[in-house]
């Protein structure tokens, strides 16, 4: 069995201020988000990695090179165009607060109901272009590495990675935001023999942190 850790940026500046960054937006790691990094490593060194892949947008490949680097298992860093966020068009940039007076039947449907989720007014990225991008690139990565029973780390972002993994589960679209969002520095694990059918050990994982989860740490 091939298990895939998909891990969610540290936090950043942005997801304090309740903004969306989205594919083309970005800002920094919080200092404190090194520590929490720290943190998960301590539960991620349970386990060796062959690999770690991550999105090339800066936040998601600096704590994917952060993770490498705290590890200490000469793992290589490799950046996949495919793993970026969702393309949010307009919204990107905007505080939750103002999407929701400009877009509000975007931002609901975004968030609550994706099966209703139109972005022709934004400008953006539909579900089905998610999946149509995240999922051969997830099947790539877990036929390079099932012959051998491998580990491998997966960083990317919120949005993106609470879509694509209920999918990868055989989630509708109706159904996928049943438990909810991704945190900061989570750790989601699947299981695949095939990279057809998956299960989930471990959804949203955080119990290694040493703070409580708030509002802003979950999309």
């Amino acid at each position: 069995m091939t298990k895939l850790f998909f891990i969610r940026h540290g936090k950043t500046k942005w997801n304090l201020e309740g903004r969306y960054q989205g594919a083309h937006g970005d800002s920094p790691l919080l200092s404190e988000s090194y520590q929490e990094i720290q943190q998960l490593c301590l539960f991620l060194k349970n386990y060796h990695f062959s690999s770690i892949y991550c999105s090339p947008i800066l936040r998601a490949k600096t704590t994917a090179e952060k993770i490498a680097e705290e590890l200490q298992q000469s793992i290589d860093v490799k950046c996949v165009a495919n793993l970026r966020e969702f393309n949010l068009g307009k919204m990107e940039g905007m505080k939750f607060t103002e999407v929701e007076k400009r877009y509000p039947q975007e931002l609901d449907a975004f968030r609550h109901h994706a099966e209703k989720y139109n972005p022709s007014k934004i400008d953006g990225e539909s579900f089905d272009e998610l999946f149509e991008r995240m999922t051969p690139t997830i099947k790539e990565i877990v036929e390079l590495h099932k012959s051998k029973n491998e580990n491998v780390l997966i960083v990317s972002h919120g949005a993106a990675l609470c879509a694509e993994i209920r999918h990868l589960l055989g989630y509708s679209l109706k159904e996928l935001r049943a438990k909810g969002g991704l945190a900061n520095t989570s750790a989601t694990i699947l299981e695949t023999s095939n990279g057809e059918h998956y299960k989930c050990l471990a959804w949203n994982k955080t119990d290694y942190l040493k703070r409580k989860m708030d509002a802003s740490d979950i999309v």
